[in-house]
């Protein structure tokens, strides 16, 4: 393990604490103190107690964030996607770049992406794996994320990641190589296992409704791109995974930005969770976030980084993305008509909210995780230190959304465990981890050129052909 073995009794004194607990609130100055891996009591003063004692003055203890969705094992291809739509990202991704990864690859691609998270202050992610070109693949995934000591929802990918070289016979050894993973006894309190469904329309309907029967008969979280493809039915079929009673709350539906009235009553009605991945879907074309249509249906917003291969690896990012998109959003009509609004819809406590609690939720984790809570798991993060946008604190939730980044991430706590701490990841060898992830980068960089000579490659299928594959595959539902 990475984060260090034993979970100490420590005392954070003095620092601003963003609770996130209704009944505590944000406190100018407080303590906590954490026993056996769990948070025991939050308070302004606790007094004088046995413990060892972490100096917070002048920072901000918060709860660890939760991404909702994020594909780690994409870490070697950071910044390849920075110009790319999402078309480009799926030729140049999922078809080109994917079949490119040995095992160890994907290993290293889940360690170092999981240990990013950690050093910004992501304590639990889920992780949606679809890079599983053999058995072997979804092994190194396992163990990249294990070594790394992120808490982690890890979700299987059923999708054909190798086309034309596949190891499995079909999609159902693809579904039995997730039943024997299941059965390792690898999964625990920390690392849990789950599904990451193909999109819809890309697979014949039989096999969607056989990936959702095989997660369910496991008892585990499914997540699944969603409405995200304008002018496609590939991801829209909310309507039909209605009818055939296949949405649930065990769902995370990723992104959902082209979705209308009947789709969303439907995911609400079902009680699923949304995530958003703001920087993701503002640069790739994806239309508006989802939030808003989220709030109009009582469904609690989540964030995600989704991928380095475009943008950063951090949910602050995502968080001041998001608040900004949503007031720029309500602020328009108001513009247009040469007026100023009087006040704003949307606080830094909102986008708080975003990434820490309804992401717990959303990942069932909402009574273990998402608030510095008494009794609850001790993931939690102190952000302040030397760096310049990190004081003076005048308002701790503003400073957390709109200053705070990776550089101003002093400590992290995973279960009590120190995962990070005065600005170090515990027990990483940087060097090392550094050399392996670019030797990893630059193999698969020259077996991606062999395949295409240009990047993004030219589309492997025209909208046509996509569209006329996905008729065919959901004309059975």
């Amino acid at each position: 393990m990475t984060i260090s073995d034993t979970a100490p009794r420590l005392l954070l004194r003095g620092g601003a604490v963003v609770s996130m607990d209704p009944g505590i609130g944000t406190l100018a100055h407080g303590d906590v103190l954490i026993e056996g891996g769990r948070i025991v009591a939050v308070a302004g003063s606790l007094g004088e107690i046995d413990a060892e004692t972490i100096d917070t003055t002048a920072m901000i203890v918060a709860p660890g964030l939760v991404d909702t969705h994020r594909h780690t094992w994409q870490t070697q291809l950071r910044g390849l996607c920075g110009n790319w739509t999402l078309t480009d990202y799926f030729n140049g991704v999922r078809l080109t770049a994917s079949p490119c990864y040995g095992p160890d690859d994907v290993r290293l691609g889940n360690r170092a992406g999981a240990l990013e998270a950690v050093d910004a202050g992501v304590t639990t992610i889920l992780d949606f794996s679809h890079c599983m070109n053999s058995p072997d693949h979804a092994d190194g995934a396992v163990e990249g994320l294990f070594s790394s000591g992120i808490r982690a929802l890890h979700c299987y990918g059923f999708f054909e990641s190798a086309p034309g070289a596949s190891v499995f016979a079909d999609h159902a050894a693809r579904l039995g190589d997730f039943e024997r993973l299941a059965a390792t006894g690898r999964f625990g309190d920390r690392l849990r296992l789950g599904v990451a469904l193909t999109e819809t329309g890309l697979v014949p309907w039989r096999d969607t409704v056989a990936e959702i029967t095989t997660a369910r008969g496991a008892d585990v979280l499914m997540a699944t791109h969603t409405g995200c493809v304008w002018g496609s039915r590939v991801t829209g079929a909310v309507l039909d995974l209605e009818a055939a009673g296949l949405l649930g709350p065990d769902q995370v539906h990723v992104h959902a930005n082209n979705l209308g009235p009947q789709e969303w009553r439907a995911l609400a009605s079902a009680g699923a969770k949304v995530s958003t991945s703001p920087e993701t879907e503002l640069n790739m074309g994806m239309g508006r976030l989802a939030i808003a249509s989220c709030l109009a249906h009582a469904m609690a917003p989540t964030l995600s980084a989704d991928t380095v291969a475009l943008n950063a690896g951090d949910l602050f990012t995502q968080m001041r993305l998001a608040l900004a998109a949503m007031r720029q959003d309500d602020n328009d009509p108001i513009n247009q008509r040469g007026a100023m609004p009087e006040r704003l819809t949307h606080s830094a406590g909102d986008a708080l909210r975003w990434a820490t609690g309804n992401g717990a939720e959303a990942l069932g984790l909402g009574g273990r995780i998402g608030s510095l809570t008494s009794g609850k798991d001790a993931d939690l993060i102190v952000v302040g230190g030397p760096a310049f946008a990190a004081w003076p604190v005048v308002d701790p939730e503003a400073s957390m959304v709109f200053q705070a980044s990776p550089a101003t991430v002093r400590h992290v706590l995973i279960g009590g465990r120190w995962a990070k701490r005065d600005g170090a990841l515990v027990g990483v060898d940087m060097t090392t981890l550094r050399r392996d992830v670019e030797a990893s980068a630059e193999g698969i960089r020259e077996r991606m050129r062999l395949r295409s000579p240009t990047l993004p490659p030219s589309p492997i299928f025209d909208a046509q052909a996509i569209e006329e594959f996905a008729a065919m595959n959901l004309a059975e539902r």
